[in-house]
């Protein structure tokens, strides 16, 4: 169990330290929006620009922020009845649900979104909605790199649900 312990720190530290790295996204992302609000208002001069950075850099701080939040115990839950239960069957119940339905899911969403970016990449694509046309290929890599990170995560909190099935108690 000692090495099961060691890999969910390591895990955790580096989805930890990652997601406060991607939560600095939040300064350029308010930075653009302000800049287009005195633009537009007081200079009557709006960007071109403003929507789409701040669009994507608000999806990146989103899909890249899935990891983080899944560490910080975030995201939805019905606890009506799981909240009554020992840390044992709380580790049961979300090891099974990790491995019938978190695991498998993901895996076919990275590989869609692997496939999603690969495409983007290899036709150089902009946006073709915007006047600017920005390069959103980059932008497109975020979805498998977001997934990758959220089965890293997903890893970390399975050997916790294991831990907990096994010792009766959360690491």
């Amino acid at each position: 169990m000692d090495f099961f312990l060691r890999c969910i720190r390591v895990l955790d530290t580096i989805n930890d330290w990652i997601g406060k790295v991607i939560a600095w996204l939040v300064v350029p992302m308010v930075g653009a929006l302000v800049y287009e609000v005195f633009a537009r208002y007081f200079f009557h001069a709006p960007t071109e620009w403003a929507y789409d950075v701040t669009y994507m850099l608000y999806g990146g701080l989103f899909m890249l922020g899935a990891a983080y939040t899944l560490l910080k115990g975030g995201h939805i839950r019905t606890d009506m009845f799981y909240r009554l239960f020992s840390p044992r069957w709380q580790g049961i119940v979300d090891a099974s649900l990790y491995l019938l339905f978190f695991f498998p899911g993901l895996i076919l969403f990275f590989i869609a979104g692997c496939e999603y970016a690969s495409r983007s990449w290899m036709i150089q694509e902009t946006a073709s909605m915007s006047p600017w046309r920005p390069i959103i290929y980059p932008f497109k890599t975020v979805i498998p790199v977001s997934i990758f990170m959220l089965l890293i995560q997903g890893i970390s909190e399975l050997m916790k649900s294991i831990y907990a099935a096994v010792k009766g108690e959360w690491p």
